[in-house]
């Protein structure tokens, strides 16, 4: 049986409380152990992504792109297990696996053309009375905390991590809790890529556990709250503002919806970056 772990820092590693619960799969026979992930292992996660985020920022929007296409290059290597996982845990034909797994291909294909790009319709010249130059740009928010959804998992899960990831953000993802499976099969296409060590890191566990933590830690930039339900956010937006947290919710769409053109865009990279404005005088 296969052994599943977090990815933290660039390696599979045990949770540090040595817990862990059963995931069963679409018939309700068990899958799997999957560790249950401690306040520590969030530290960890994000004091992982602080280190990692200012050099992958840093990098040229070129490598990025370059960097995401080779995800999809090993996403597409890794088709049979990531197959297996969607018929075993989520019941679906071979057929709908397939189309999951093309769409999440595509999707970061998409992104990595993005790299280059999103900069340009973001960014602007601003008029001004006065002999300067006044721009604005785009620049990283810094580290995100993502929730997942058990909606479409895979094709969720990239729709929510490729537009954070392009524009040099880091990240640490809460794996939904009842196909957390999915998620850490991922982590072995990431473990393949050229992507940094630390700019991923996948949680699987109890998110109402460990997300009151990632909310209100000072080192969180940002937060998409897209796995959690509408009725319960207010608690999380709450401890987000203490620690002046940018909150997002991206849309919690139906698994139809997840595998279209609704679940990305120009519209999911903007909420994951700020905006510098910077004044130059005229030469002359």
């Amino acid at each position: 049986m296969k052994t599943y772990k977090l990815w933290l820092n660039g390696a599979f590693v045990r949770s540090e409380s040595g817990r862990s619960y059963e995931v069963r799969d679409a018939q309700g026979r068990f899958w799997a152990n999957v560790p249950f992930a401690s306040r520590k292992d969030l530290r960890d996660a994000v004091q992982a992504a602080c280190k990692a985020q200012p050099s992958w920022a840093m990098r040229t929007a070129y490598n990025r792109g370059q960097i995401l296409y080779r995800i999809a290059e090993m996403l597409e290597t890794r088709r049979a297990a990531l197959r297996e996982e969607l018929q075993a845990v989520l019941g679906s034909s071979e057929q709908d696996a397939d189309a999951e797994i093309d769409a999440s291909v595509d999707r970061w294909v998409y992104y990595a053309g993005w790299s280059d790009k999103y900069a340009a319709l973001l960014s602007s010249v601003n008029p001004v009375a006065m002999p300067m130059h006044n721009f604005t740009v785009p620049e990283p928010v810094g580290v995100v905390g993502v929730v997942c959804p058990d909606t479409a998992p895979l094709a969720s899960l990239t729709s929510l991590l490729a537009p954070v990831l392009v524009s040099g953000n880091a990240v640490v993802a809460l794996l939904p809790e009842a196909v957390p499976t999915i998620g850490l099969v991922f982590a072995e296409v990431l473990a393949t890529s050229d992507l940094p060590a630390g700019v991923v890191n996948c949680l699987s566990g109890h998110p109402p556990e460990l997300l009151p933590h990632l909310a209100r830690h000072a080192e969180v930039d940002a937060l998409n709250l897209c796995g959690v339900p509408e009725q319960e956010r207010a608690t999380y937006e709450q401890a987000a503002a203490e620690s002046v947290t940018r909150l997002h919710h991206s849309p919690n769409l139906n698994h139809n919806e997840w595998l279209t053109d609704k679940a990305q865009g120009l519209e999911w990279i903007e909420p994951f970056v700020e905006f510098k404005t910077v004044w130059h005088p005229l030469g002359w």
